[in-house]
């Protein structure tokens, strides 16, 4: 989920900050686009927390910020994992930083209309209805459990993350007429190689 109020310096600075505060140059994964089947397909379970495990969690923490993200989900770097990092801060709070393994939402309440996008839909966006509030029920970089409440922005990037894990986009989320006229700008892109 892109960070509609971060400019690409501001991110680019805090993402090499980040590599430099860590000492680790961490990988950068290219983010997949819409039309790649793996945005589509719901995600593996995680069973075995390892370092393997917590390095691309950093990997992906590193992909978000420069991607100028508050979300990012693994199928979105081509990995069909249950997992899920959170930032909406951009960076700019460390303490911020959540990591959902096998994420689930426990509870919803209230309701909020707000501007959408994703990260592998770049240059849409759309107004989604979701919670205001969400409880959500997920294991941490270690695998031990545990429970987050989120309201507002965390809320809802909890809620398109952990969609992305189960193989649905925000466009499901739109209207049918505001879905086909992305997918028509969208096929028009690709016929011009510009997705």
């Amino acid at each position: 989920m892109p960070d509609k109020s971060t400019t690409s310096e501001s991110a680019a600075a805090e993402s090499n900050g980040e590599q430099a505060a860590s000492g680790i140059a961490r990988k950068i994964y290219p983010i997949v686009k819409y039309g790649d089947p793996i945005l589509e397909k719901p995600s593996k379970s995680i069973t075995k927390f390892d370092a393997e495990l917590e390095g691309l969690m950093e990997d992906m923490f590193a992909t978000m910020y420069a991607a100028q993200g508050i979300g990012l989900a693994a199928p979105q770097i081509g990995k069909s994992l249950r997992v899920a990092v959170v930032d909406v801060t951009s960076g700019k709070n460390p303490e911020a930083k959540i990591v959902l393994v096998n994420p689930e939402i426990i509870h919803g309440e209230g309701e909020k209309r707000e501007e959408e996008g994703c990260l592998s839909i770049p240059g849409f966006r759309g107004y989604v209805v979701r919670p205001q509030f969400v409880t959500v029920k997920a294991q941490d970089a270690k695998g031990q459990e545990f429970e987050i409440r989120g309201e507002d922005l965390l809320a809802r990037a909890f809620c398109h993350e952990i969609d992305h894990l189960n193989g649905i986009l925000f466009l499901t989320h739109l209207s049918m007429l505001k879905r086909d006229l992305i997918r028509r700008k969208i096929k028009k892109l690709k016929k011009q190689g510009e997705w």
